[in-house]
């Protein structure tokens, strides 16, 4: 076994952008290899003198999931595995349980992962023996890394694929119910570019009626709706929109009023408050409050039963409706 290149330890890994809707089989080159989007964290293994964890940014992330290096053990050295780490809560996928992992001290650590285990789902291979595979066809690397799953015992398992569209098409609607995001498609006959956004992702989204009680930007012109739900008796910040535009903005704008009366929302909230997974920076955010409304929105399945991880899409206003009438999901 030959020792693993310096760019192998981590690698820099392929991403993937966003479509809107499911490629046929053939509209990649090689044939369209359809996978669940996991709601989880990128996570690549590196079998050298130990086994590693990595994130997607190459942040060593070892530490924090010791049941998921102990079961990388398994891998011969010289291995380099793709994949993602997830944990499972009744049924689901649980991102809140992933996140306490990096925000817990190492003390409890061992607790964490003895009460709420994490799992690992492969679905590449960039190196065996100690030779680079990243520039083998995915389907080539496919087949390597389901020979070498055959003896994996759990937590490591290998993440499902399908060349059937009808298939994939049916994981799309179905498995969103398990916290699944939705599909990634990946080209059969490419090579594995770190850094290159060379797959697809096709995100299932529902949609919903939330309370908007603030937007970013003014009031006859938003940019942003602050949107809140119901929790614990109160009307909870749950997340913010994606930039409106401008046709939008207008329309919205002219149903938005100021405040009747007491305000359930401070006029400025820490970034965390309205994006609390991708949150940046230390200003405070500066809302534009207004009497609360109705709102329709398009959001995709990470709902944290606290917040939206991602940005939500505005449909359309619902003045029909009173805030009173909205319930959590």
């Amino acid at each position: 076994m030959g020792d693993l290149s310096a760019d192998l330890r981590p690698p820099e890994v392929a991403l993937a952008r966003l479509v809107a809707s499911i490629p046929q089989p053939d509209a990649l080159p090689g044939g369209c290899l359809y996978e669940p989007k996991w709601d989880g964290f990128r996570l690549v293994i590196v079998r050298d003198d130990a086994a590693t964890l990595w994130s997607r940014q190459r942040k060593d992330l070892t530490r924090h999931f010791p049941e998921l290096a102990a079961a990388a053990a398994q891998l011969p050295e010289g291995y380099v595995i793709d994949g993602e780490a997830v944990i499972w809560s009744d049924d689901r996928l649980d991102f809140d349980a992933l996140q306490k992992r990096l925000t817990t001290s190492q003390s409890a650590i061992a607790r964490l992962a003895h009460a709420r285990p994490a799992s690992y789902a492969a679905f590449d291979v960039l190196a065996i023996d100690g030779r680079d595979a990243r520039p083998l066809r995915l389907r080539d690397r496919r087949t390597l890394l389901e020979q070498i799953a055959q003896d994996w015992t759990p937590p490591l398992n290998l993440s499902p694929v399908t060349t059937d569209y009808d298939e994939a098409a049916r994981w799309f609607e179905d498995l969103p119910a398990t916290g699944i995001e939705g599909l990634v498609v990946k080209a059969g006959g490419d090579r594995y570019q770190g850094g290159v956004r060379q797959w697809l992702k096709v995100k299932h989204r529902d949609t919903l009626d939330v309370v908007c009680a603030a937007v970013i930007g003014p009031r006859e012109r938003p940019e942003e709706l602050v949107i809140g739900l119901p929790l614990d008796g109160e009307l909870r910040i749950v997340g913010r929109s994606a930039p409106l535009k401008s046709g939008a903005a207008r329309a919205l704008g002219a149903q938005l009023q100021p405040p009747a009366g007491t305000h359930p929302w401070p006029a400025q909230v820490k970034p965390s408050a309205v994006d609390r997974f991708n949150s940046s920076g230390r200003d405070l955010i500066d809302l534009t409050l207004i009497e609360p409304i109705v709102v329709e929105i398009s959001a995709d399945v990470a709902w944290s039963g606290r917040s939206f991880r991602h940005s939500v899409r505005y449909v359309r206003a619902r003045p029909e409706l009173q805030p009173s009438d909205v319930t959590a999901p």
